[in-house]
């Protein structure tokens, strides 16, 4: 990718960073392990972002 970014494509990245973070710890004591794994993760290689920039 290249390093220079524009604003909007690294918002979205900075977004979808912060998205990809497992569920804490208090959720899950406090479902009672019923919420275990975020379903929505994602991981760099497998699955890729759709970033429609202009």
């Amino acid at each position: 990718m290249s390093r220079n970014k524009s604003y909007r494509k690294k918002i979205a990245l900075a977004s979808a960073l912060k998205k990809n973070r497992r569920v804490p710890l208090f959720v899950v004591a406090k479902t009672n392990r019923r919420v275990r794994t975020n379903p929505r993760s994602r991981n760099w290689r497998r699955k890729k972002l759709k970033l429609h920039m202009k």
